[in-house]
């Protein structure tokens, strides 16, 4: 068991100009998705968005609207997604493979702490987020050298699943917006809905319940990549721009969203789920956004 809990797939080297950005008291991890994050996409994570990009539509039925311009599909891109469930990473991978782009995603720490699909994620380009610690700022550093070699990185602007009653996007985080501005990289938003009746929200035996009702039912699954965010007119670090920002990506996302919910309630989640906490509130409550929001 302790050999299985260890291993994990060998690394690419790390450059040589990267080699000064990991210092003594950094944890061991840290040089490693380096490394991963300057290389090209490993081959076996290629090889499973191709051929096994199948596994999600035994689930559900994958709809994918929109797409990325073929002259920004090489990178580097940001991706917001909406957060509904454990599912939608699976859903989110594959539509963005279909669209032309190389997803690398932020994976909670705890997820690439567990043995076997860890170090999987690890290699694939998952990048650790450790938040909450004094380590929180290796994400930002690991996904600036993931953007320098061109990568698209994935990213959930609410920092969670989302636990709003009416299912509408949660007030998104300043991190992306910052990260954005700073790097004068696009904002893609990436709406979804579908993938939360896959798997209950709490983890227990219920999942399983879930997902052979998945099977039966075969819901909707579906996936709107929408035109980049414009930051034409703000500047990283003046005063309300990060802010500004922000708020363009949660009403990209609710923007979206709207279509993919046709016919459904605005003013909550149709499809029950007791399991999940509706302690959150919308950034634009009903999925209505203003019209003086750019």
């Amino acid at each position: 068991m302790s050999r299985l809990r260890d291993w994990r797939p060998v690394p690419p080297p790390l450059p040589a100009d990267l080699q000064q950005l990991v210092q003594l008291d950094d944890p061991e991890w840290f040089g490693r998705e380096l490394a991963i994050a300057a290389a090209p996409h490993w081959w076996f994570w290629r090889f499973m968005l191709t051929w096994f990009g199948w596994v999600p539509g035994l689930f559900g039925r994958l709809q994918v609207t929109g797409g990325v311009p073929a002259e920004w599909r090489e990178g580097p891109l940001l991706l917001a997604v909406n957060h509904i469930g454990d599912f939608d990473t699976f859903v989110i991978g594959v539509a963005l493979h279909r669209a032309g782009v190389r997803p690398r995603f932020l994976v909670k720490s705890g997820l690439l702490a567990a043995p076997v699909v860890g170090p999987l994620l690890e290699r694939s380009g998952g990048i650790r987020v450790e938040r909450g610690t004094h380590l929180a700022p290796q994400a930002l550093r690991v996904t600036e050298v993931a953007l320098a070699a061109g990568g698209h990185i994935v990213t959930y602007p609410e920092g969670r699943i989302g636990l709003t009653p009416d299912g509408w996007p949660e007030r998104g985080r300043t991190g992306l917006a910052r990260m954005s501005l700073a790097a004068g990289v696009p904002v893609i938003p990436v709406s979804q809905w579908g993938a939360h009746e896959v798997l209950q929200y709490r983890t227990d035996w219920g999942k399983v319940r879930t997902l052979l009702s998945a099977l039966r039912r075969r819901p909707a699954l579906r996936v709107h990549i929408g035109p980049p965010v414009s930051f034409d007119d703000l500047q990283p670090g003046r005063i309300g721009d990060a802010n500004r920002a922000r708020l363009r990506i949660d009403a990209a996302l609710t923007r979206g969203l709207a279509p993919l919910r046709a016919g459904e309630p605005t003013d909550r989640i149709g499809f029950a789920d007791g399991t999940r906490p509706t302690s959150a509130v919308a950034a634009f409550p009903g999925g209505v956004v203003p019209d003086d929001i750019p």
